[in-house]
This record gives structure tokens, sequence and C-alpha cells, in this order.
């Protein structure tokens, strides 16, 4: 796929702007739904900028631990940012800064935490795209009746043969789990069901099941435990934090409803 787009003297990264325009969306997508449910718009304008700095900080911290072997054989790799940026450590520095700004605001991070996510999805939508055109993150040679996808020589994946879209697969999953998530909170608006946390716990489930059952299908080079990716391994644990999420929340908010009785 095409990465640049040159106009004169300016060249525009397709990467780059997917990224971007993910943000956006996932910006105004929540101050819109924020405002209906009466949320504070500076916490959220205040979550969104240290959602980026934390992210960015994590997703170059977990790819520094990734490649700790590497490094030890070549150090340059500490300030090569070409490349060398993990997904799963941008979501997890993310919410980490988010939590830290939102305790020092004193606000409650859960209900901020279920408004932001499906916006998150659907931001990650777009970046799946951007490695799409960037050639990253891409998949096996497809086979058989599988669909392929050729690369350019210019991208960062192999060219020459048709491999498995992975970054397309990813996109569809991210988007899928914004539907899934706005549906749900949807629901839960009208009907008064649901409870703190729900929305939150489940987008990780949704993400880390979805990412563990991608990397079967992925080739290019991102770390190993045992037979597991980096990012498998991660998943077990997201995924049993998420569930974590779901059963401690729905036990506060049942306390609640019981003492306020």
């Amino acid at each position: 796929m095409f990465n640049d787009i040159v106009i004169g003297p300016i060249t525009i990264h397709m990467y780059g702007v997917m990224i971007a325009a993910g943000f956006l969306a996932a910006l105004l997508m929540t101050l819109r739904r924020g405002k209906k449910r009466g949320y504070d718009e500076d916490i959220i304008w205040g979550i969104f900028f240290c959602a980026i700095i934390g992210g960015m900080l994590g997703t170059r911290i977990l790819y520094y631990i990734v490649e700790i072997p590497e490094i030890m054989k070549d150090p340059s790799i500490l300030w090569d940012f070409k490349n060398g940026y993990v997904v799963y450590g941008g979501i997890i520095g993310g919410i980490l800064a988010s939590y830290i700004y939102c305790r020092t605001k004193k606000q409650a991070f859960m209900p901020y935490f279920d408004l932001v996510m499906p916006a998150v999805s659907f931001a990650q939508g777009f970046g799946r795209f951007g490695c799409f055109f960037a050639g990253c993150c891409y998949g096996r040679e497809a086979h058989g009746g599988e669909w392929g996808v050729g690369f350019p020589s210019t991208g960062l994946a192999p060219s020459g043969v048709a491999l498995v879209p992975t970054q397309i697969y990813s996109a569809i999953g991210d988007f899928a789990i914004f539907f899934i998530l706005i549906a749900i909170a949807g629901y839960n608006k009208k009907s008064g069901k649901g409870f703190k946390g729900l929305i939150a716990g489940l987008y990780i489930i949704f993400y880390s099941a979805g990412r563990f059952a991608v990397e079967f299908l992925r080739d290019d080079p991102r770390g190993a435990v045992g037979t597991l990716s980096t990012s498998q391994f991660i998943a077990i644990f997201t995924a049993a934090l998420g569930v974590a999420i779901l059963i401690v929340q729905n036990r506060r908010d049942k306390k609640a409803v019981e003492e306020t009785i």
C-alpha cells in the first residue's frame, strides 16, 4: 500500500493522517456523548491529553521491555524513534495516565473510563488502517483460498508476496467492538441497567480476545513468551483484568443500591 503522498515539497504520511484522524474522531465523539450525559468537558480534555502523553510513553516503554535482548546488542535502538511502538503499551499507559489525572482532580475515574473506551476502539480502527498503509503489523503469507494483499517495496512489509491483511482484520474488529459497546451503553442509558465499569471491562475483554486471535495470523517481529507472542501473553492478563473489573464493579454497585434501600 502507499504511505507517502508527495505534493511538491510536502510529504504526507498516511500512517500519521490515520492516527490523527482517529484521535480527533475519538475526542469529538467523547465530548458529544459526555455533554449529553452531563460530564465535565474540562476533565474530558484533560483525560485526552494525558492519555496521549501516557500512551506514547507506554508504547515506547513496552517496546524497550520486549526488545531488551536486542537493545543489549545494539543500544542505538534506544534513540531510534522511526519504529518501535507497541499498541498494548499505549493502552496501558493511556489508562494509567488518565487514572492519575482523575485522581488529582478528585474525579471518579470509572464513569469517564466507560465514556472514553468506545471512542478509543474507534480510534484504534483508524490506527490499524494507518498500519495497512505503512505496511507494518503485517500477516503471514496467504495460502490457498486465503485473501492476500501485496505490499510495495517502499513499505515495511515484505514485497513480492501476498500477505494476510491482519491490519484490516484488526481494524474491522476494533470498529465492531466500538459499535457493540455503543449499543450496550445506549441500551443501559435508556433502561437504567448496567453498572459503572461495564463498558470499560467489556472493552478490555473484547480487545484482548481479538488481539489474541489475530496474533496467530501475524508474521512481523514482535517478541515471544514461550509459544505465545508477547501480545498474546499480555492479552491473557488484560482479559483477566477485564473480568475482574466486571465482577468487582458489579458487586460495588449492588452494595451501593442495597445501602440506599
